[in-house]
Order: C-alpha cells, then structure tokens, then sequence
C-alpha cells in the first residue's frame, strides 16, 4: 500500500499538464486521481510477483533484495501493525459457524497477552487512520471532482473499499485453489463456474 502511494506520488502530472492532446476528463480520472499508476503498479508490482510466488514460494526469494523484502514484511509482522486482521478474521469465523483452524498451538501466558496487546494498537492506528480519512472527506480535502457532494465522496469511499477488499479476498482464494485437485474445488454452482473460467486453456485464465 505504502509503495502504491508513493508511485502514485511521484507519477502524478504537474497542474496544468496536458497529455497527447486528451480531454480533461480522462486526464482527471486516469492521472490526476492516481487510477492509472495505481493500476500500474498493482499489475506489475504486485500480481505478477504474487502469481510467481504462488507457485516458487521460498524459491522465489533468491535474491538479496526478495530477502531484504521478506525480513521488512516479517518486521512488519511482528510489530503488529496489522494485527487487527486477525481479529477481524476472528469475528468473521465465529459469525460464520466455523472457528479458525491453525497448525500452532493455543496461545497462552505471554504470548497470549503480547497477541491481544498487538491486536488493540493495531486497531488504534485503524482508527486514527479510519478518522483522518473521513475527515478529509467530510471537509471536501481530497482530489474527488468539483460539484462532488462531500456525503457522496464518503460513500464511494466505503463503496470502494468494499470492491478492494473483495478483489483482494478473490484474489488469495483463486492462488489457493490453484492448489487444490478438482475433486476438492467445492460443489456450489458459482464455485465451479468460477473454477472453470479460471482453469480454462491450462489455467491461463488465472
């Protein structure tokens, strides 16, 4: 996310620049909100490095860079910074009926209250982040178009979110069935249409 902003950043036009002659509105929507490197970099920098370690996993750490990379992703882990994910897929399995299943064993002691003490300053930066984003919204200090209703920027904002968070989901389910034999891919109807258009010419598809 940090890197997707900071491309967003140094990719974006200066005021007033122009662009092979396109109109203004294509400049806004692809340029000026940052939709065009964000898609750049999420196609290049991160799906196709996804789908490699998807099926090199550890193989694919083979350079010193891949490996600076993970010891920052595990730091980040361990700092907890994200850890209300946790919480959150908690509350998602005990909605649903079905507990989460892990190969570790039950915490206890201190690693017990390190977990929960991680999980609640996670949720503290959620928050804060949470609150300053929708304070910006509210206060129209953000790049959405003129004339734009302050209320309606805050919908599409959730709205948004909602699409990401589900494409995301979509997207670590498809590289885990990917895994998995056909017999095993689920019997429900969309399941195996999903399955289908996926695997479809050897799995080109995915």
């Amino acid at each position: 996310i940090f890197i997707a902003f900071v491309i967003n950043m140094s990719g974006a036009p200066m005021g007033g620049a122009e662009l092979w002659g396109l109109p203004k509105v294509i400049i806004d929507i692809f340029l000026v909100t940052g939709f065009a490197m964000i898609s750049f970099t999420a196609q290049i920098g991160q799906l196709a490095t996804q789908v490699n370690a998807s099926h090199c996993m550890l193989d694919y750490i083979n350079t010193y860079f891949a490996v600076f990379t993970f010891y920052v992703a595990m730091a980040v882990e361990f700092s907890g910074l994200m850890h209300v994910s946790y919480f959150i897929q908690m509350c998602v399995g005990w909605a649903a009926g079905k507990p989460i299943q892990s190969n570790e064993p039950p915490k206890t002691g201190g690693v017990l209250i390190f977990f929960w003490a991680r999980v609640l300053i996670s949720a503290a930066v959620l928050g804060f982040a949470l609150a300053v984003t929708l304070e910006g919204l509210f206060t129209g200090n953000t790049t959405m178009w003129e004339g734009v209703p302050n209320a309606v920027a805050v919908i599409l904002f959730f709205v948004l979110m909602s699409i990401v968070g589900m494409f995301e989901g979509m997207q670590i389910a498809f590289f885990a069935v990917a895994k998995l034999p056909k017999s095993e891919r689920g019997k429900s109807k969309f399941a195996m249409k999903t399955c289908e258009a996926l695997f479809r010419r050897d799995g080109h598809n995915l």
